[in-house]
């Protein structure tokens, strides 16, 4: 009698297609897999194409150390006219014609860079009250939107592109929305902008380079070599120390048992408060964290 395979677990690199929601996209791959439990490392707009990372399994389990990590997007700024989505897709709410020039788009480039605070759009997936933004936006309702602070590490002016455009690269936080710093680079140049292409580049560790697309995976899941294309759920832990249990604490390691800091080589150098990956016979265990001299596991991946 054949051994039962072990449930998929692990991260998928996927090159999402524009004219896909982000939830489209992950209920697609969990069809692929079989109903198996499938969700995504941050939103991207449907309109918008690049890396879009999914967690298979337990995996989900580590979304918090994805979301952490910093994105990297390119964007094509249309200036000209404003829309309410702060997109192309958008209606046109403003319109001018003092189009900026290369000098004055980088002379206010410093200025959306570093610490900001910025205005989520009404267009967006948050929730107020229960209730997405977006799905307000649609029956003609506002909100009061309070601003949150985002990080911008770098804004890099690419190239000037046709019918009054421009290239730019940005490295950012979790949470910054590149159609609201197309719109705003606008108000800032006194000639209303919308965000016309938008491609994410890198989401943490995940890039272009190693994304598949959807129908690499199809073929991948009809050959049955899918497993070769899901990376593992270390791949996102690779920034934490890693750690070996002693044989000897396998049982209080799955039974939730007492874990001394010092019972693991190189723990000590773990300071309190820090996290690290704790692995036995080969096997990622979870992540626990250093309190009061002893390891309190955070997030369980083990069997």
């Amino acid at each position: 009698m054949s051994e039962a395979k072990k449930p998929l677990c692990g991260f998928l690199n996927i090159l999402k297609p524009p004219g896909m929601t982000s939830s489209q996209v992950v209920g697609y791959v969990r069809w692929l897999l079989n109903g198996a439990k499938v969700g995504h490392g941050g939103t991207l707009d449907p309109e918008a194409s690049g890396v879009l990372p999914l967690m298979i399994g337990k995996a989900a389990r580590l979304f918090d150390y994805m979301q952490e990590k910093e994105k990297v997007y390119v964007t094509e700024v249309a200036f000209g006219a404003a829309t309410d989505t702060q997109d192309a897709q958008g209606r046109v709410i403003a319109s001018g014609e003092n189009y900026p020039d290369e000098a004055a788009l980088r002379e206010v480039i410093p200025f959306f860079t570093g610490q900001l605070w910025q205005r989520p759009p009404m267009y967006s997936a948050l929730k107020q009250d229960g209730q997405r933004l977006y799905e307000l936006a649609r029956k003609g309702r506002t909100a009061e939107i309070p601003k949150r602070e985002v990080t911008v590490h770098s804004l890099e002016l690419q190239s000037m592109t046709e019918n009054h455009g421009a290239l730019l690269k940005v490295r950012c936080s979790k949470g910054f929305y590149v159609r609201t710093l197309c719109n705003d680079l606008g108000e800032a140049l006194n000639c209303p902008a919308h965000m016309r292409f938008l491609l994410r580049a890198e989401s943490g560790v995940f890039t272009l380079q190693t994304a598949v697309t959807l129908e690499r995976l199809r073929q991948a899941k009809e050959s049955d070599d899918l497993e070769t294309l899901l990376l593992p759920p270390e791949t996102v832990l690779r920034h934490l120390p890693w750690l070996d249990t002693p044989a000897r604490l396998e049982k209080p390691l799955r039974n939730g048992g007492k874990l001394p800091v010092s019972a693991f080589e190189g723990g000590e150098k773990v300071p309190e408060g820090g996290d690290a990956c704790l692995w036995l016979s080969g096997e990622l265990m979870g992540v626990a964290r250093r309190q009061n001299h002893e390891w309190k596991i955070r997030t369980w991946l083990g069997e």
